[in-house]
């Protein structure tokens, strides 16, 4: 039997369902985490007035945002494994709403980034221990397909971040956006917490194994020992190295290059989550026809069409179209990605997965820093050219590393491995 198969009864949950009452608020905390994650993109042009510096300068606030995020995921996967996921998310929920909001008053840039690294610290804990929880009370599966249903609350506040940066911003001001960001934040969390009390037997068993703080450096080698591991990891940084370093400059070359107002900009942005939107919808039977090494392949070759295209656009006619092509075909390789990393250690899988999670945001946060004086320089396009060439080549490889675990004998995505 193989591993997703062995333990899948363990993980199967409290109900033979999903639990829909537990996993609503949990989508609210992803729901206001995904928002704080993209809300800065159309607010760089702002910032940087506000604060006399560069686009490339202002990026720093995205920046700091993903190295909190990623930084924290490595505390909140044992964290969450001992105490529970779905408490941690909650207190940290709270947290994240609070330093989030503060940054509405920060008086100078340098204190906007240090507010954005702790409300990034925090507000990491929403999604990939949502994605563990889910882990814990889903069997593998059928975990593709609740995945792809769960990224519709991610998806939507990827939509309403981007859509509502670029709105609030232009009437009335960036840091009015942050108080609205935290107010979601506190909301979910009181929201979690009152489920908690009112519902206490909505939760998943614990993992087999909850590793103690103190053997949190060991647990982190043994899991990155194995194979598949190192391989899920090195894709998921170098994919968000290239993806997240150009999409970032989106946003400040649509309004510098084509002349764009902030409003519009987020209306733009926010098409790619409406295409995220749309693979979520359409995954289940889109899975069944390409197999998960399908999806990868064909993820990153849209997503390389998209770049150039975006590249070339003579004006705004065309960018909506890519823009939710861009949404769709990153998420067909990456949530591929993400089904598998709920199965790197079903023993630890909030670890397991917060390791997932920290070399995402490494990868993000290094593919905008190096990204960011190439920008100010040269502007965004050489920027897209490298992510045109880099994905497709990172999807290429991927495949070929899926195509040999399953000549293995280890299950892919169920479903998915004959092609």
């Amino acid at each position: 039997m193989s591993e997703p198969a062995a333990t899948a009864s363990r993980s199967a949950g409290p109900s033979a369902g999903v639990p829909a009452r537990t996993i609503l608020p949990l989508a609210l905390a992803a729901f206001a985490s995904s928002i704080n994650i993209r809300s800065c993109d159309p607010l760089l042009p702002q910032i940087a007035l506000s604060f006399s510096t560069s686009v490339g300068g202002a990026a720093a606030v995205i920046t700091a945002f993903t190295i909190g995020y990623g930084l924290t995921q490595l505390a909140f996967g044992p964290v969450g494994d001992r105490l529970g996921k779905y408490r941690v998310v909650a207190v940290a929920a709270l947290a994240a709403g609070i330093a989030t909001a503060l940054g509405a008053f920060m008086p100078t840039l340098e204190t906007l980034i240090a507010a954005r690294l702790v409300a990034g610290g925090f507000a990491a804990a929403a999604i990939p221990l949502a994605f563990a929880w889910i882990g814990d009370a889903v069997p593998f599966e059928r975990r593709q397909g609740v995945l792809a249903r769960f990224l519709s609350a991610q998806m939507m506040g990827i939509v309403l971040g981007q859509a509502l940066g670029g709105i609030v911003g232009e009437l009335f001001g960036w840091p009015r956006m942050f108080l609205i960001v935290g107010a979601l934040h506190s909301l979910a969390g009181i929201v979690m917490l009152y489920e908690l009390r009112t519902n206490p037997d909505g939760q998943p068993p614990p993992a087999t194994s909850r590793l103690g703080l103190s053997g949190l450096a060991a647990g982190i080698v043994g899991i990155a020992k194995r194979p598949w591991v190192r391989v899920l990891l090195a894709a998921v940084f170098v994919e968000a190295f290239a993806m997240y370093g150009a999409f970032a400059y989106i946003g400040a070359d649509l309004h510098h290059r084509l002349g764009l107002g902030f409003s519009l900009v987020g209306l733009v942005l926010s098409v790619y989550g409406a295409g995220a939107v749309l693979y979520s919808l359409t995954a289940r039977r889109l899975l069944a026809r390409l197999g998960e090494r399908g999806f990868v392949i064909a993820g990153g070759a849209l997503m390389s069409t998209c770049f150039l295209a975006l590249a070339a656009a003579p004006g705004l006619a065309v960018v909506p179209a890519i823009m939710l092509a861009l949404g769709f075909g990153f998420y067909m390789m990456h949530n591929t990605l993400q089904t598998h990393a709920t199965q790197m250690a079903p023993e630890a899988r909030g670890l397991a997965v917060s390791i997932f999670a920290f070399a995402l945001f490494c990868g993000q946060s290094a593919g905008v820093a190096l990204a960011a004086p190439l920008v100010d320089r040269y502007g965004a396009r050489p920027i897209y050219v490298a992510a045109a060439v880099i994905l497709p080549a990172v999807a290429v490889w991927l495949r070929a590393q899926l195509t040999a675990r399953h000549a293995s004998g280890e299950a892919g995505i169920a479903g998915t491995g004959r092609r």
